[in-house]
């Protein structure tokens, strides 16, 4: 294998806000559009550990779209994503989480890490001159960031933008004022954005979002940056150990949560992937694993439910001893039953002895290590449920932040369930070990 050592250039840009709900996502999935519509190819990546806003990026830049999380992944592995993009993508635009200095390593440090241009979406609605404190605060709270400028979503009319500008510094520039549009808006339930293929007008959405930003001065590619190629270490082959070996892995409305660079691994090493679909399949496909991803069962219950080929299936495999891999949504499916809010519960795979009831409120959520037999794995937690399970835990993860409940992962045969998403970059060796037959 030929190392790649010699850098290269992309235009790039970071898109940031004071906090979530600024309009972040809508703006980075307007602004990839547009860039697609122009011929250009876009990259798009997500930061931190988020499942909803890549599917809707995908969606507007016609492209898979990666996360990059300093935490999980590592700095080598985000600078890998990166460069790999570079060699091929015209511009590569990156969206943030939460608020631009929230979380540790929070969206400012990958900026200035990889030296990414910073552009920072406020929600000027209810909003004057404070617009202009923000601004200033978000770009110079930290030195040593690049900044391309800010963006002030859902003003009002000319007169607001006049008030939001009015004390902003000349070093602070306006790049766009985008109007309040209902139309504009991308609908969010209990976990976050609704899927992609549930959002029925969502390409006339992003179109309309394109068609607003092209006449701003946000048409203009963003400055250029310069990738370097990752260290020898992570352009090593990989080991071929699961060639042959072919997972099946659930993947409809009710489950959709994966991280593409999950996959990445798996085929990496070999793996043949086939997907099916625990609503409608009557069959699980020939297989030797299985992976149930998170989701949202709780949406299906009854035709989960309902589809007893499909679990007994499922049950059989697990019978046999082979590999089964479930995370939170997936976890849930495994359990005896759930319930969803104040409702009584529907039994489901029965393969884990427990019972889940979903809340009105997020249970837990944050980063975590957990050690395995197979290795010690990264990844994150986010859920609205609590389970009772009737069996010992195989091991309890490690919060990243000091004082956040850990999670507990169950083992029963081959059956590995936990509220927990892995992301197998962060060890792809102990991820393999999981499906090995």
């Amino acid at each position: 294998m030929v190392l790649n050592t010699i850098a290269t250039i992309c235009p790039a840009v970071f898109i940031a806000a004071p906090a979530s709900g600024q309009g972040k996502t809508t703006l980075t999935a307007g602004l990839a559009r547009l860039y697609r519509q122009h011929g250009l190819q876009v990259q798009v990546f997500k930061t931190g550990p988020d499942f909803l806003d890549p599917l809707i990026l995908e969606r507007a830049s016609g492209a898979t779209v990666y996360n990059l999380d300093l935490w999980m992944g590592g700095a080598a592995h985000c600078q890998a994503l990166l460069y790999q993009a570079a060699l091929t993508a015209d511009v590569i635009v990156v969206e943030g989480a939460m608020g631009l200095y929230d979380g540790h390593p929070s969206g400012a440090e990958l900026a200035a890490q990889f030296a990414l241009p910073v552009m920072c979406v406020i929600d000027a609605h209810a909003m004057a001159q404070t617009f202009a404190a923000i601004a200033w605060g978000l770009v110079n709270f930290q030195p040593g960031l690049t900044v391309a400028g800010v963006l002030a979503n859902r003003v009002g009319s000319a007169n607001h933008v006049a008030l939001l500008t009015d004390a902003l510094p000349e070093s602070v520039r306006l790049l766009a004022a985008i109007r309040r549009d209902a139309a504009l808006e991308l609908p969010h339930r209990h976990l976050g954005l609704w899927q992609a293929e549930e959002i029925t007008d969502l390409d006339a959405r992003l179109d309309r979002i394109a068609a607003v930003l092209a006449n701003t001065a946000l048409v203009d590619l963003p400055p250029t940056v310069t990738f370097h190629p990752p260290p020898p270490a992570l352009q090593t082959e990989v080991t071929s150990a699961l060639r042959g070996v072919r997972i099946a892995i659930a993947h409809d409305r009710a489950f959709a949560f994966i991280y593409p660079a999950n996959l990445d691994v798996l085929r990496a090493a070999g793996a043949e992937l086939v997907n099916f679909s625990p609503l409608t399949d009557q069959t699980l496909p020939p297989c030797d694993a299985v992976y149930l991803p998170g989701g949202y069962p709780e949406l299906y219950l009854r035709e989960l439910a309902a589809n007893q080929a499909l679990i007994a299936a499922l049950r059989a495999h697990h019978a046999a001893n082979k590999p089964l891999l479930a995370e939170c949504g997936g976890l849930l499916y495994t359990l005896t039953s759930l319930a969803a809010v104040h409702n009584e519960p529907i039994e489901l795979l029965n393969l884990l002895p427990g019972h889940a009831q979903m809340q009105p409120r997020l249970v837990n959520l944050g980063l975590h290590e957990v050690t395995l037999p197979e290795g010690t794995l990264r990844g994150h937690t986010f859920h609205h449920s609590r389970s009772t399970v009737a069996l010992a835990p195989l091991a309890q993860s490690t919060p990243q932040r000091p004082g956040a409940s850990p999670e507990s992962v169950w083992r029963i045969q081959r059956l590995t369930a936990s509220y927990l998403h892995l992301y197998f970059p962060s060890n792809p060796d102990a991820a393999v070990r999981l499906f090995l037959p």
